[in-house]
């Protein structure tokens, strides 16, 4: 490749979650990867825009990753983790939704969640960051961010359901609740639960809406037909996709449903 083709991969890539430049020995690839996640993908430019593959990525990244890219005219080999790229701007939007996933996946919003409570706790008063309830609630508070962010970037920052890319009328929501989760970890996981705007994720949250192990939208027989079609609840409403890590969280929401005599 020339050096203008180099130079625009390289700015692709820092500007859309891939800012390091690694030791190649790929004739014509260039390596990229991030100090904020451990994926790398290559990229060489071919005689119409330019070719891209994942080189290490969570297992699950592919196949996510493919929702957005599937395979089949851009695919440039029979593997799912190449991409071909029209243009420069084809290349971007690869690359970011790779770096989200890759932040996002497998449950990478556990990583850095210690060193945030520890810090959060460090900023209080001594006495206060040693009381078991001021750290529940810094636990809480960080925790709660850190899955939101998860949420935005594994949802490309739009409602599982309607698509509303409003990102203040956007709600994280937890298909177990956090009180309920017997770790972290289940609480971090970017599998428990959606990205719903404000109206399903009140539904959600209080056991009034529900969704099928494909992503149909269930509401309660004690919402009315009415209010229903006043909170724009039309017939037809589902999750936008629904990977398998997503249905025990689901099986166990609609449990909780169950409970309240649906």
């Amino acid at each position: 490749m020339n050096l203008l083709q180099r130079a625009l991969i390289e700015k692709a890539g820092h500007d859309n979650g891939f800012e390091n430049v690694l030791p190649s020995s790929a004739d014509g690839w260039l390596i990229l990867g991030s100090a904020r996640h451990a994926t790398t993908v290559s990229v060489q430019a071919i005689a119409q825009g330019f070719d891209a593959r994942l080189l290490s990525s969570p297992p699950s990244l592919p196949a996510e990753l493919s929702r957005s890219f599937p395979s089949g005219s851009n695919a440039t080999v029979s593997e799912a983790t190449a991409y071909r790229a029209a243009d420069v701007a084809a290349l971007a939007r690869w690359l970011r939704r790779a770096a989200a996933l890759a932040q996002a996946l497998p449950n990478q919003a556990m990583a850095g969640f210690v060193a945030d409570v520890e810090a959060a706790l460090a900023s209080l008063e001594p006495a206060a960051a040693k009381n078991t309830e001021v750290q529940r609630m810094v636990r809480q508070r960080v925790g709660q961010q850190a899955f939101r962010q998860a949420m935005l970037d594994y949802w490309q920052g739009a409602c599982a359901v309607t698509g509303l890319a409003v990102p203040q009328a956007l709600r994280a929501s937890h298909a177990k609740a956090w009180a309920l989760c017997t770790h972290d970890a289940e609480r971090l996981d970017v599998f428990n639960g959606f990205l719903l705007s404000a109206n399903l994720d009140a539904l959600f949250d209080s056991y009034l809406a529900s969704f099928t192990d494909h992503g149909t939208l269930l509401i309660a027989p004690s919402v009315p037909p009415v209010a229903r079609e006043q909170l724009g609840l039309t017939a037809g409403l589902q999750l936008r996709w629904v990977a398998p890590q997503h249905q025990p969280y689901l099986a166990f929401h609609r449990a909780q449903c169950q409970l309240l005599s649906w």
